[in-house]
């Protein structure tokens, strides 16, 4: 299964995706933008209406959608528009985008729990993928290449989400 996830700044989200039991594999890139194959510097013109997104596919049989969205929204801010941690602009803001019609009724269900939780609409978005293009190579796997660089994602709630298949 796939689902895409928009959180800022994507190094972060995607060493957070790849800490959850059941994520197989991630991929960096841009989406729902209006330019095919933008580049790094194009999207942070904030002219492509890009959002930094992270493809997750993961084994529905050791992980849920519910589970992997519910760890999502622990470390983002999804009442931020277009900004997270320090990096700001249209390119950082929060979404789900999904791929598959059944998905959008999971994420909506997780998005009504979350929402009691503020009294601020949510500004994340939920809406189908556009489209996706993958981010330059250097970018993919970037904090295990670069461990000490900058992330805005709490990698230690990791230890205090539990996951499951429900």
């Amino acid at each position: 299964m796939l689902i895409y996830l928009a959180g800022g700044c994507f190094w972060g989200v995607e060493a957070f995706m790849l800490e959850i039991p059941g994520v197989v594999e991630t991929r960096v890139g841009y989406a729902n933008g209006s330019v095919k194959n933008p580049t790094y510097e194009e999207v942070c013109t904030g002219a492509t209406g890009h959002a930094e997104t992270v493809a997750v596919r993961y084994d529905p049989d050791r992980v849920s959608l519910v589970s992997i969205l519910r760890a999502f929204f622990e470390v983002i801010d999804p009442v931020s528009v277009n900004r997270q941690g320090d990096d700001s602009g249209i390119q950082y803001r929060t979404g789900v985008y999904y791929v598959r019609p059944e998905d959008f009724k999971t994420a909506s269900g997780v998005f009504e729990e979350i929402q009691k939780k503020y009294s601020e609409p949510l500004a994340t978005e939920l809406k189908p993928l556009e489209n996706f293009s993958d981010a330059e190579e250097y970018h993919q796997k970037y904090l295990e290449k670069n461990p000490n660089g900058y992330c805005h994602i709490d990698m230690g709630k990791i230890d205090c989400l539990n996951f499951s298949k429900k």
